[in-house]
């Protein structure tokens, strides 16, 4: 078995008075890709946001460790530095800088200069579109070249973990295909995925685990392509049954 890359232990989230995680386990390995699944408000966007410690004002509380260390109050850029990146949802793209200079915004804990315009040219001829409008404002792109582009600037820091929340939201399904063979692509090149994702059925087919959230629990876990035939996963998350 690979090392555990990710440990998150009794992780609970409060926002006020409202506990919007409520004690979960996740263990996520070096290599894997985890798919964290559930109805829209089940806590899996706040799962993330915790671990990277993204959630001004809610009270987090539990055990989070990151490649043999904990992460806690540590800021975002600290854990980039260490090999963990996240695009978030809604992309967060720099809508007032262009498409290459969103892609070198992720290469900033780099110097190594031949290195970051390899990958930008990578990255380009693996998103075409993104190489056409290279010198465009990225909030003039539609939705699918945006999350393109926060893909691709998350993977320019080189990261060892990323995660992904909710990266087909609002695609067209032709888009939202792109997408999963560009996650299935980066997974098979060994970096490790923890992917937050209501398109049950794709996330699914792509990971190797699952998790699934409901009301801020872990209810079920296991190997993802057992779940696709779950009744329980079938009936409540891939309309069947």
């Amino acid at each position: 078995m690979a090392k555990s890359l990710l440990q998150i232990a009794g992780l609970k989230v409060a926002y006020g008075g409202i506990q919007a995680v409520k004690g979960i386990d996740l263990d996520v390995h070096e290599g894997e890709l985890i798919a964290l699944i559930g109805a829209n408000g089940a806590g899996k966007t706040t799962t993330l946001k915790a671990v990277t410690g993204t959630l001004p004002g809610s009270r987090v509380e539990g055990h989070v460790e990151y490649d043999g260390r904990p992460i806690k109050g540590l800021h975002s850029f600290q854990l980039v530095e260490r090999g963990m990146a996240m695009v978030p949802e809604g992309r967060g793209v720099f809508t007032r800088m262009s498409i290459h200079e969103n892609l070198l915004m992720g290469a900033y804990t780099r110097n190594d200069k031949a290195g970051i315009a390899a990958d930008v040219d990578r990255w380009f001829d693996i998103f075409p579109r993104l190489k056409e409008r290279a010198a465009q404002m990225a909030g003039t792109l539609s939705g699918g070249e945006q999350q393109m582009l926060a893909m691709a600037r998350a993977l320019m820091s080189h990261p060892k973990l990323l995660l992904l929340d909710e990266p087909s939201m609002g695609l067209a399904p032709i888009m939202v295909e792109r997408i999963f063979e560009v996650i299935r692509d980066v997974a098979s090149q060994g970096v490790t995925i923890l992917l937050v994702e209501q398109n049950a059925k794709l996330a699914l087919q792509a990971a190797d685990r699952a998790y699934v959230m409901e009301s801020g629990l872990v209810t079920m876990q296991g190997d993802a392509q057992q779940m696709l035939d779950d009744p329980r996963v079938k009936e409540a998350y891939l309309g069947e049954g």
